[in-house]
């Protein structure tokens, strides 16, 4: 897409899957910023508001909140610096990896406690099964 090609909102909505009223809650946000408009006040979009959308989506898909990438937001703007951004990146990606490291070892202790209960059943189950045929 050439610089000075601009994007209606149900162009972006198509490239980029999300809907219309999510394109237009992440600029409420601020995480969209400088949405430029044309007459009637009609949004318009270039290729910095469609890669930036596409930068959301993937941290939303690594489990970032809207918050989160909000704060990245802040801190670019704050420090205008990428490395400061990609560093705050780095660190709230370190704590998701490990929250869900231990969620991975609760859902694994919680699998191995319902196999348990389900042998448990599963006994209990034939034990009646066999009184019943006595």
């Amino acid at each position: 897409m050439a610089n000075s090609q601009l994007l209606s909102i149900g162009a972006v909505c198509r490239a980029t899957g999300l809907s219309a009223r999510t394109v237009r809650y992440y600029e409420e946000l601020g995480l969209l910023p400088g949405v430029r408009r044309r007459e009637g006040a009609r949004r318009v979009y270039g290729e910095d508001e469609l890669e930036r959308l596409h930068f959301i989506q993937r941290l939303k898909t690594l489990g970032l909140s809207l918050a989160e990438i909000g704060e990245l937001n802040a801190v670019y703007a704050i420090d205008g610096s990428t490395g400061a951004m990609l560093e705050r990146l780095d660190e709230l990606l370190d704590r998701h990896l490990t929250g869900l490291a231990q969620r991975i070892e609760e859902l694994g202790s919680l699998r191995d406690d319902i196999q348990k209960y389900r042998d448990h059943v599963g006994a209990r189950a034939d034990a009646l099964v066999q009184e019943g045929s006595e």
